[in-house]
């Protein structure tokens, strides 16, 4: 048992600093790009836009809506003990705008598109293509994960705030189904609410959560190797991986925001 416990922290060890390697190779690509532009690869980025964000939008919005709706319901139930009730409009986008929105919506998007992408750059590496690719000389990071890495970096932003709003029309209309909360009370609330950095310190963490999301799901599938069970073994570590880093960048940008008073 010790000696497996040992060998599972210099694993873990080995794999933050081929990882934070990775991260480092995965910059200077993408500053290649921006240097040389012609290098850029607009169709590929075009195609994984469409696959991680546009087919995602029906699930982040109904996963937002749903959530909306808890929120709401439940903050209903413990503030109608005080009577005041009219706080859950606040509650429902300080939770959503601030967190919950962008939060489960990255979530998702590494559970859908980061397996995705381990999975087909796993594909990829069992059937030798990168081997391929670098004997006709292409460049595998520009081939095959700055696309993806750009592409989720624009669409993430974009899901986030369609599952913002989502949220806040779930919360509405919890509140008027239980509360008897009208729109219009709901909307007048909800502008008192509204500061300026509320929705703000969501989508600021948009970037960075895709950056994580995408260059730890393409490290995983330039790690497969040999089998397809190899690569169902990283395609699932992958998709851990990137929602235990994301939720660790969460808390560190909610320890930052508060300590600048956001």
């Amino acid at each position: 048992m010790v000696a497996r416990c040992g060998k599972g922290v210099i694993d873990i060890g080995v794999e933050i600093l081929e990882s934070i390697a990775f991260l480092g190779l995965t910059t200077v690509s993408l500053t290649r790009v921006v240097a040389q532009p012609r290098q850029l690869r607009v169709p590929a980025i075009f195609y994984h836009m469409e696959q991680a964000g546009l087919n995602a939008i029906p699930i982040i919005a109904l996963i937002a809506f749903l959530i909306g709706l808890v929120i709401a319901y439940q903050g209903a139930i413990q503030l109608r003990q005080f009577g005041a009730e009219i706080f859950v409009v606040y509650m429902v986008a300080v939770s959503v705008l601030r967190e919950l929105g962008i939060l489960l919506t990255a979530i998702v998007v590494a559970g859908r598109s980061g397996s995705a992408f381990t999975a087909q750059i796993g594909a990829i590496k069992i059937n030798e293509e990168v081997d391929a690719m670098r004997t006709i000389g292409l460049d595998p990071m520009q081939v095959l994960v700055v696309p993806r890495v750009i592409a989720l970096m624009i669409v993430l932003p974009l899901l986030g705030f369609v599952a913002d709003v989502m949220g806040l029309i779930g919360g509405g209309v919890m509140s008027m189904i239980e509360l008897g909360i009208s729109p219009a009370q709901f909307i007048d609330r909800l502008g008192q609410s509204f500061a300026p950095w509320t929705l703000g310190t969501g989508l600021v963490k948009a970037p960075v959560f895709a950056a994580i999301i995408a260059t730890t799901s393409c490290y995983m599938g330039m790690k497969v190797t040999g089998s397809s069970e190899n690569l169902g073994k990283l395609t699932t570590r992958s998709v851990v991986h990137a929602i235990f880093a994301v939720i660790v960048a969460d808390a560190v940008f909610s320890i930052f925001f508060a300590y600048i008073g956001i």
